[in-house]
């Protein structure tokens, strides 16, 4: 897995990862209307789609995306492909204000992110 990850890394489409403790040292948090939550100590009874870990690539479409998954090297498991929303998803749904809060957000975000070496 290390070397797949080194690869990514190599080639700049991996922006982040990490594994992921087991769900016995989390917690499960439900919203049952505003106010009302329930909070559920692991582990969960429903275990067979819990995520384990999880990769931040950033690739110019889906079909590069879809090329990556397919190399990671699991002799058994599953991987779950899916874009972020952009902010351009959402014009015509709010304000313009809320829309440049939001992009201003993201570049400051980009400014501070740690530069990789290349």
């Amino acid at each position: 897995m290390a070397e797949f990850n080194n690869e990514m890394i190599a080639a700049g489409v991996m922006l982040d990862g990490a594994g992921l403790k087991p769900s016995s040292a989390g917690k499960r948090i439900a919203f049952h209307g505003r106010g009302n939550t329930v909070v559920t100590d692991g582990p969960f009874a429903e275990t067979k789609e819990l995520i384990a870990g999880f990769w931040v690539i950033q690739c110019k479409d889906m079909d590069e995306a879809l090329s990556w998954a397919k190399r990671v090297p699991f002799a058994d498991g599953e991987i779950e492909l899916r874009p972020y929303h952009e902010p351009e998803d959402f014009e015509g749904y709010v304000s313009d204000e809320v829309m440049a809060q939001e992009k201003a957000w993201r570049e400051d975000q980009i400014a501070k992110a740690p530069k990789l070496d290349a």
